[in-house]
């Protein structure tokens, strides 16, 4: 049991994790994958670093700094997320469960929409996001989970019960390690139907009738967990008050993911900000 879970290794994340472990709390990080900080070649309008510091750099410094303070930093990839009968939360990677007290998202801004003619026009009308979230709407119906990787995976294992028939569609790339589900690989043309999709054409001219497109490329961001966790967010952005708190007690937010400013000094104000509230809630849970 961890007093606070941060996903996400960015400076946002970094910061909280820092300001709640000064506090005096057990702190868990978790991430995965290149964060946006990393690809900066160079980032030379930040306090402190005249000559400039890269990306990578300051990336990699801030996560040995939390490992220092005596942080838990773990690269596993975040999959679901649950609160549970203790009113606590779990979060889920492929291999383990992870409980605490508090959750910090500061994920990056991570939403895949796919450049597939079609997306667009049936997002809300057979394509949705969030299978926890709308896979009651496909009861006993055809359903797929576009994706390749962890996330799509898990996406299909919270619809497996549910649907009549399930797959998954890659969109040409190499299929996910699975004996589960069927896979199709063929490189998706465009989705079709009238009022809502009814059907996957490929590229090769072959169709594939559907109910539903379960959307979940890449690695899950913030606004996928907080679709499933009923925080509420405009757009591909969480919605936080002055103190990065979300909707739901315990759920705290802060980074690229709560919009505005695209920078470090925002990333780093708001972690602080998420940290210390975070600290501030589970004084009320003791």
């Amino acid at each position: 049991m961890y007093d606070v879970i941060i996903i996400g290794a960015g400076p946002a994340g970094v910061s909280a994790a820092l300001y709640a472990k000064r506090a005096n709390k057990s702190v868990l990080v978790l991430y995965s994958g290149e964060s946006q900080l990393e690809k900066a070649h160079m980032i030379d309008n930040y306090y402190g670093f005249p000559g400039g510091i890269s990306g990578a750099d300051l990336y990699n410094t801030g996560i040995a700094q939390a490992k220092e303070l005596g942080v838990e930093v773990v690269n596993e990839e975040a999959l679901n997320v649950a609160m549970n009968a203790d009113m606590n939360y779990e979060v889920s990677t492929e291999g383990s469960t992870y409980e605490g007290k508090a959750l910090v998202l500061s994920t990056g801004n991570k939403k895949v929409k796919p450049n597939i003619k079609g997306v667009d026009e049936f997002e809300g009308k057979g394509i949705s996001y969030c299978a926890i979230c709308d896979g009651f709407f496909y009861r006993k119906k055809n359903i797929a989970v576009l994706g390749n990787e962890a996330y799509a995976l898990s996406e299909a294992e919270e619809l497996e019960n549910i649907a009549g028939s399930l797959v998954i569609l890659t969109d040409g790339l190499d299929a996910p390690e699975t004996d589960k589900y069927g896979v199709i690989t063929k490189k998706i043309k465009e989705i079709a139907g009238e009022q809502k999709l009814t059907k996957v054409i490929f590229e090769d001219g072959s169709e594939l009738e559907l109910d539903g497109l379960f959307i979940a490329q890449g690695v899950a961001g913030g606004v996928d967990f907080a679709k499933k966790l009923g925080i509420l967010t405009e757009g591909d952005r969480i919605t936080v008050n002055d103190d990065m708190s979300t909707n739901v007690p315990g759920i705290f937010s802060c980074g690229d993911v709560t919009g505005g400013l695209l920078q470090v000094c925002k990333a780093v104000y708001q972690g602080a900000e998420a940290g210390l509230a975070a600290v501030r809630y589970l004084k009320t849970k003791q």
